[in-house]
C-alpha cells in the first residue's frame, strides 16, 4: 500500500524532530552532571555521550542521508578508536595515560564510549568549520581547532572524575596540572585528521541549527560549569579563550545571517 502525501509529510516531520528531542535531552543530562555524585555520575557520563552521539547521527541521517552518515560514523569512530588505542599503548600522540574501569566496556583497552565521544562532537565541529571557511582546507583547520579546543574543558574534568590519568606530567596549561600539553597537541593532530577526512564527504546545505546550538551550548556550559560549579576558574578562562576563537565567530555568523 503506497503511503499518502499526508502520511509521508507526517513521517518526515517526525524524523526531523528526533534530533531536536535528542539534543534537548543532551542539554538536560549535562545540566544534571554537577548535581550527581559517585557511581551515578559515571553512569550519567556514559548516557550523555550516547545521547549526544545519537543526536548528531540522527541529524546527519535526516539532513545528509544514510550513506553520508554511515561514512561519517565509520571515519569518526574508527579514527577515534585507533588514535586512543595507539595513544594508550605508546604514549603517542597524547602522552602516557591509561583508563580506569569507570567508563564501562572496553575494546582494545579503550572504553567503547570514548570513540563515540569523538564522533558525537566531530559532527558539529565539521559543520562549524564549513560555515566559517569556504575552502576544504580552511574548514579542516577551523573544524579541527574547534574539536581540539573542546579538550581544554574535557580532559581536566575527566581526569578529576577519575576516568583516566596521565603519568609524568611535566608541562601543563594553567589550572590543569594533571593534563600534559602533549595531550592537547595530540587532540589537535587527531582533530585535524578527522575533520580533514570528513571533507571528502562533501558539503550539503541543510538546517544545521541543532548541531550548531549543541556546539555553542557545550562552549557556554563548559565555561560556566568550571567557573561556578567545579572550582576551576583557570580552566574556565583558558577554555573560554581557546574554544572562543571558534565559538564566538560562529555565534556571530548566525547573527549576521539571521
Amino acid at each position: 500500500m503506497t503511503p499518502t502525501v499526508a502520511e509521508t509529510t507526517s513521517a518526515s516531520t517526525f524524523a526531523r524532530r528526533v534530533p531536536l528531542v535528542l539534543a534537548a535531552a543532551t542539554v538536560l543530562l549535562q545540566i544534571a552532571y554537577p548535581l550527581v555524585r559517585g557511581g551515578g555520575r559515571d553512569a550519567l557520563t556514559i548516557v550523555t555521550v550516547v545521547v549526544f552521539f545519537l543526536a548528531s547521527t540522527s541529524h546527519a541521517l535526516v539532513h545528509r542521508g544514510a550513506r553520508w552518515t554511515a561514512a561519517y560514523v565509520a571515519v569518526t569512530v574508527g579514527v577515534g578508536l585507533l588514535a586512543e588505542a595507539v595513544g594508550r599503548g605508546t604514549g603517542v600522540p597524547f602522552g602516557d595515560y591509561d583508563y580506569t574501569g569507570s567508563l564501562g566496556w572496553k575494546l582494545v583497552g579503550v572504553p567503547v564510549v570514548i570513540p563515540l565521544a569523538w564522533a558525537m562532537f566531530a559532527y558539529p565541529c565539521l559543520l562549524v568549520g564549513q560555515r566559517l571557511a569556504a575552502s576544504a582546507l580552511g574548514a579542516s583547520l577551523v573544524g579541527g581547532l574547534a574539536l581540539a579546543s573542546w579538550d581544554l574543558f574535557l580532559d581536566p574534568m575527566m581526569v578529576a572524575a577519575g576516568h583516566w590519568r596521565f603519568d609524568d606530567v611535566r608541562v601543563s596549561l594553567p589550572g590543569s596540572p594533571d593534563v600534559p600539553v602533549s595531550n592537547h597537541l595530540g587532540w589537535l593532530l587527531v582533530g585535524l585528521a578527522i575533520i580533514g577526512i570528513l571533507q571528502l564527504l562533501g558539503r550539503r546545505e541543510a538546517d544545521d541549527r541543532v548541531p550548531g546550538a549543541l556546539f555553542l551550548w557545550t562552549y557556554a556550559s563548559s565555561v560556566l560549569a568550571n567557573a561556578a560549579f567545579f572550582g576551576r576558574p583557570l580552566v574556565a578562562l583558558v577554555g573560554a579563550i581557546g574554544m572562543g576563537t571558534v565559538a564566538v565567530p560562529y555565534a556571530l555568523s548566525w547573527r549576521g545571517r539571521r
